[in-house]
């Protein structure tokens, strides 16, 4: 009998999700203080903001060099590398000598995460059973979130410790050094998997019927970036387009709703309890996601997400002059934060979903290169439009959300058709058609 998704995960626990929780809460608790840092240290406001920027530069340019790394050593050793560049660039903050050196170094962090993410995410696409893989990429989708949640309490209650503003910096040192501590000694994750399937293959030879690449071997010969690029080119852009609109819907976010919450008058405290809210609700659903999309389909959780997030951020735009603003500012960012905890993990099933089985790592690169390029340029215009007027970037958002949506309606059931209803139609089709046709069923021997 096939093995549930529960316990296929709870074995990838310790190899994947532990690595990506401690990697994850290092990096978003030191992110949040570089621009102060920066200012510690001569840098003013503006370059401070570039300066802290720079780690989503370095994760946009390093998913490109990342899949060479990930196609050539493998997954697990390109997490190790990674983890060992990571600690490069946490070094380079701690001792950096001037901003320019610190800009450097966050660049460094940013590309160092471009590579441990795509190696995660490629290792999924492989060898995670389709019937549930929305389900697992939820999960780390999950660890993200986590630290995006997690890491800046971290960081705050080690500055009220220690009194040190940069000890949250040796707290990353720590948590990346773990992360390959765990990479390298727990149970490799292959032949965690390797042995599912075998157990899988024993107690039944429906197995293969779940549609996953699980321990397919490596395509011959490999292509690369451009070539996965031409081969897979009109669902990366169409789909890959609407995902990177999602990405981008994210970062508005985060620079919206505070920028939202001062121009209304709050002050930093309601405007962080308020922002603290929508990540809590964000959080608290980001398996959902997973569940929908493995039970109904991947258009089942995309478009309302998608939808939800458009009717937020339209609100948003007509409230600003309101008596109540900021109680419309606390429903909109609940509302937003359910759209976007309905969306976890979705950028990565569609690009697992897209990708090439057995060698992902060039497509998925230029997936998450087209998306985390998304996720960079939407906030920057949005931030240059909010400039003449807060309520017509908020309405611009909720447009985008808009054609986010359409996108998915339109090209996710051409390129991804088979998931959700779909592939157990199709696993059951066999069975229904048994029945329908008795006489080329296997008969039982008479006793």
């Amino acid at each position: 009998m096939t093995q549930s998704a529960p316990a296929f995960l709870r074995r990838l626990a310790l190899s994947i999700y532990g690595p990506s929780i401690l990697f994850s809460l290092g990096e978003y608790a030191i992110l949040p203080l570089v621009s102060i840092i920066a200012v510690r240290m001569g840098a003013g406001i503006g370059l401070a903001g570039v300066i802290a920027s720079a780690a989503v530069v370095g994760q946009v340019v390093g998913n490109l060099p990342s899949s060479w790394v990930v196609s050539r050593a493998g997954e697990r050793a390109a997490m190790l590398i990674a983890s060992g560049v990571a600690l490069v660039g946490a070094l380079g903050v701690a001792f950096a000598p001037n901003p320019a050196v610190l800009g450097l170094a966050v660049f460094v962090i940013g590309f160092a995460g471009a590579a441990f993410g795509l190696a995660r995410h490629s290792f999924m696409t492989t060898r995670v059973p389709v019937n549930f893989r929305a389900r697992a990429l939820s999960l780390l989708g999950g660890t993200n979130r986590m630290g995006r949640f997690v890491g800046p309490f971290v960081a705050a209650g080690l500055i009220a410790l220690t009194g040190d503003h940069e000890a949250p910096v040796w707290a990353f040192v720590v948590g990346v050094a773990l992360a390959a501590g765990l990479v390298a000694f727990a149970p490799d994750p292959e032949r965690v998997v390797a042995a599912a399937d075998g157990a899988s293959a024993r107690g039944s030879s429906s197995a293969g019927s779940t549609g996953s690449s699980l321990g397919a071997p490596p395509a011959a010969p490999r292509p690369g970036v451009w070539g996965a690029i031409r081969d897979g080119g009109g669902g990366l852009l169409r789909v890959g387009g609407a995902a990177a609109i999602l990405s981008g819907l994210r970062s508005i976010r985060d620079v919206l709703l505070p920028l939202w919450g001062v121009s209304i008058g709050l002050d930093a405290t309601q405007v962080a309890l308020v922002v603290g809210i929508s990540g809590t609700v964000d959080f608290a659903l980001f398996y959902t996601s997973g569940q929908v999309m493995d039970r109904y389909g991947r258009l089942w959780a995309s478009l309302p997400a998608l939808l939800v997030m458009a009717g937020g951020f339209l609100a948003l735009s007509i409230s600003h002059d309101l008596p109540s603003a900021g109680v419309w500012l606390l429903v909109v960012a609940i509302v937003v934060g359910l759209g976007n905890g309905l969306s976890s993990g979705i950028n990565m099933t569609l690009g697992a979903d897209l990708a090439p089985p057995g060698s992902p790592a060039p497509f998925l690169a230029a997936w998450r290169t087209l998306t985390d390029f998304g996720g960079a340029a939407a906030p920057l215009a949005v931030s240059a439009v909010a400039v003449a007027s807060l309520p017509i970037a908020s309405a611009g958002a909720g447009v985008l959300a808009v054609l986010g949506a359409l996108g998915f309606a339109r090209w996710i059931p051409r390129y991804i058709p088979h998931t959700g209803r779909s592939s157990r139609a199709t696993r059951r089709a066999p069975r229904r058609q048994a029945r329908r046709n008795p006489r080329q069923s296997p008969r039982r021997p008479r006793r």
